[in-house]
């Protein structure tokens, strides 16, 4: 078997933004997809997330850092995909998002240092603007990639959110141990043992 060594390597200042997060909230419009909204004739709305952005987020909470979802619409789309990606801390159809992160905040016992933020327009500049490390993807607001500590160099529903999510797993020591657990089988048998 060949060595697998880790390619991914980010600037020692995102490290030091980086290193003590605990939590990651994302919006979805435009960080975990494109922003771009199909709307049938019956009113549904189709949303298109990208797998690499989904293992991202499961893989941030196996490095012990907990994804949050905080998005300003609410779609059946949205949730099926948190519910599909384990991801349980979420409020859908936030007008104040601050309002709606606080409460997470605080029953994760977290202080804003500790929890980064990846969006992409204004109503996520409360979130940014507090947050330990703000992020945003190519294709955000000149806003939010003015005050980010990192802007993606891929565009949101295209990486970006994974992008992020390795950023933080590798800022806090989680990410050499997590590519490396790849290469065991990630099959489980009923009562949770790997096989």
């Amino acid at each position: 078997m060949r060595a697998l060594v880790s390619t991914v390597n980010f600037s020692v200042a995102l490290r030091h933004h980086a290193m003590s997060i605990r939590a990651a909230i994302f919006d979805v419009d435009g960080v975990l997809t494109d922003g771009t909204l199909y709307i049938s004739e019956a009113g549904e709305t189709l949303k298109a997330f990208h797998a690499l952005d989904g293992h991202g987020l499961k893989l941030l909470a196996q490095g012990g850092i907990t994804p949050i979802v905080i998005t300003g619409r609410d779609s059946p789309a949205v949730r099926r995909r948190l519910k599909d990606l384990g991801v349980t801390n979420a409020v859908f159809g936030a007008h104040d998002k601050l309002a709606a992160a606080e409460p997470i905040r605080t029953a994760l016992g977290l202080r804003w240092d500790q929890i980064a933020v990846m969006g992409d327009d204004w109503p996520d500049l409360p979130l940014l603007v507090r947050a330990g490390l703000a992020v945003a993807p190519a294709n955000a607001h000149a806003e939010v990639k003015a005050i980010a500590h990192h802007v993606s160099a891929l565009r949101g529903g295209e990486g970006a959110a994974r992008e992020c999510c390795d950023l933080l797993l590798w800022a806090t020591g989680k990410y050499e141990g997590l590519l490396h657990g790849h290469l065991e089988t990630l099959d489980t048998t009923s009562d949770g043992a790997r096989t």
